[in-house]
């Protein structure tokens, strides 16, 4: 028997445009993300980084910067004013974050039980806060809240000249935008005021997920509504609890637009009111000192980081 050997016959490959544009054009799509995140958001990330190791003087140039080592973060760790930051941060984390939850459960809970009727409605005016601008609802509280015309004062002066209560309220006016005690509360005001809604819509549809048939059963049972939302609604809802509260926490400790928009550049009485993010811009763009404002981004950025790790152990730690 013959055997016959069939070689392959070499053919060169042609550019087909049909194949390059199905092959190519996902990555063209989204090519421009990526462009931008590069430009945008690694890089900066990156040359923060490096310029926290650096003394800079940055309206002189790049020609400037000299490697120092750790010299910024030494000196960030001995300034009184990043400790006083941090600690009116978590100060106002707390004041903020923790009513927005206490309010957001019970108020989820109602509409989802007891609202039959226009329950959308409710939804969305609850969510109004959050898509309104940070600005304008920080310059309408600051007209609010003014020292000699604001409404609140009126109201609080107007309290105090009724016989039977006039000793629950001061004669003076309150220095809302300046006294040291009331700067912090403001802000929390605020910050609550916009982002409760928001985790109202959350905590409402992580209960729309819970099915109904263990409510039927638990009333078959006997249990209360009380009972039934310590025993059923609170454990179902540690997922979403969990991402809110984590949104909570990373956002109460970055907030900047509240207070530098309701007391200004001094901040209130004592600086009350400086945030972290305050202080940062503070140090980089009215000091001039970008180099330690670096360095100390990148040390609060461990600790944002530390919290939510926290944050996330506690929740898994009920699980």
């Amino acid at each position: 028997m013959q055997t016959v050997k069939i070689g392959r016959v070499a053919r060169k490959k042609t550019f087909n445009w049909t194949n390059f544009q199905r092959d190519a054009a996902p990555y063209i799509f989204v090519s421009p993300f990526f462009v931008l995140f590069l430009i945008f958001g690694l890089f900066p990330l990156l040359f923060s980084l490096f310029l926290s190791f650096n003394r800079w003087d940055s309206a002189s140039g790049l020609s400037t910067m000299r490697f120092i080592g750790p010299r910024n973060y030494v000196d960030t760790w001995t300034d009184p004013l990043f400790w006083k930051a941090l600690k009116n941060t978590f100060y106002i984390a707390l004041l903020s974050g923790v009513p927005q939850h206490l309010i957001a459960i019970p108020a989820a809970y109602v509409l989802n039980t007891l609202v039959k009727r226009f329950k959308h409605f409710f939804t969305a005016a609850l969510f109004v806060p959050f898509i309104t601008s940070v600005v304008a609802i920080s310059l309408i509280t600051t007209v609010l809240f003014s020292e000699r015309q604001g409404v609140i004062n009126q109201a609080i002066r107007s309290l105090h000249n009724l016989p039977l209560i006039s000793g629950l309220f001061p004669a003076d006016n309150i220095r809302w935008l300046f006294d040291q005690n009331y700067v912090p509360v403001l802000i929390a005001l605020v910050v609550v005021w916009k982002y409760t809604g928001y985790n109202i819509v959350l905590y409402l549809a992580g209960l729309q997920t819970i099915p109904q048939e263990l409510y039927e059963a638990a009333q078959v049972d006997g249990a209360t509504r009380s009972q039934q939302f310590r025993f059923i609604t609170l454990p179902l809802l540690r997922p979403i609890a969990f991402y809110a509260v984590t949104l909570s926490l990373i956002g109460n400790l970055n907030l900047f637009t509240e207070p530098f928009i309701l007391v200004g550049t001094q901040y209130g009485q004592n600086q009350a009111g400086m945030t972290m993010g305050a202080y940062l811009y503070k140090m980089a763009f009215e000091l001039g000192f970008a180099d330690q404002a670096a360095a100390m981004s990148w040390m609060f950025f461990v600790v944002v980081v530390a919290l939510t790790l926290i944050n996330n152990r506690l929740f898994r730690a009920r699980d």
